[in-house]
């Protein structure tokens, strides 16, 4: 397992939709020994940088968002200055607006910019306002189906990590009747193979298993689109780095997300593990569900 170590003149510019969990992050950040600025003006953003070059703050996050009022319509302008900074950031925060909706009843709040309206009409406005920011990001983190202590874990998983890899790659396997995960950059559907489901020393297995494993990676194709697909995202992960994209997600689907993507995500995130300066991680969506 790879041990932490520290990083100098990291910067996070952590944003979103308000709601989809920007206080969890920021918390989480600074359990992680992050120095964690919230609600930030855009314009500060460079001194901040500057402070965290001189080695004061070496891994500095700051949390930029509506609150800002007017202010946050400069956000935009401002990454687009900092994009000569190959140290720089930008983590954007979302969820589904019905699951927004559901977290500002219960806390019993209003939206920042709903005014007279509504919350769904605040959020509305709120996504509008974020669309170009959130293009532009270098990560999107959707947490409509995080709890609080999952989407702290998703933090350590992308933040904590040592060594010096200049790219972490997640590999995930997902269940297509479960949704699509929206936070990915590839998505493969393992589906035109047969499934384990229906053969009964099987079903209860798991693609971790090796009689699952074995079954799957010999069906006739399997192997031919691993090596076809590894070669893929090979290419579009070294140009990741050439562009300083620090993070991409890969997900690995089939119908249940227990055996086929399972499987093929284990052996495909193996045989990536080999790329210069990337550190790759296997994560199982729905593995334990029913």
């Amino acid at each position: 397992m790879d041990q932490p170590v520290e990083r100098s003149g990291e910067v996070l510019i952590v944003t979103g939709m308000s709601g989809a969990g920007r206080s969890t992050v920021a918390n989480a950040l600074e359990d992680l020994d992050w120095y964690v600025v919230d609600n930030l003006p855009p314009q500060m953003l460079r001194p901040l940088l500057d402070l965290s070059g001189l080695g004061a703050m070496p891994r500095v996050a700051a949390v930029v968002d509506v609150r800002g009022r007017n202010l946050f319509s400069t956000l935009p302008d401002v990454m687009h200055q900092l994009r000569d900074r190959s140290d720089v950031r930008v983590v954007f925060l979302d969820a589904a607006d019905d699951v927004l909706v559901r977290r500002f009843e219960a806390v019993r709040r209003p939206h920042p910019l709903q005014g007279q309206g509504t919350i769904l009409d605040g959020i509305h406005r709120e996504r509008e306002r974020s669309r170009a920011i959130r293009e532009a990001s270098d990560i999107v983190i959707d947490t409509s189906n995080y709890n609080v202590h999952q989407l702290v874990t998703h933090v350590g998983d992308l933040f904590s990590e040592a060594g010096s890899a200049r790219h972490t790659l997640t590999v995930m396997s997902f269940g297509f009747k479960y949704g699509v995960p929206t936070d990915t950059d590839f998505v493969a559907d393992m589906r035109f193979l047969p499934n384990p489901f229906w053969i009964e020393r099987l079903r209860p297995l798991t693609g971790e298993d090796p009689e699952v494993s074995e079954y799957v990676l010999s069906q006739p194709g399997a192997m031919e689109f691993i090596d076809a697909y590894q070669r893929a995202i090979t290419i579009a992960v070294e140009g990741f780095q050439r562009e300083n994209k620090s993070h991409s997600t890969v997900a690995i689907g089939c119908t249940g997300g227990k055996h086929r993507s399972v499987a093929t995500a284990i052996e495909l995130a193996t045989r990536l593990s080999g790329i210069p300066d990337v550190a790759v991680r296997v994560k199982h969506r729905d593995r334990g569900r029913e």
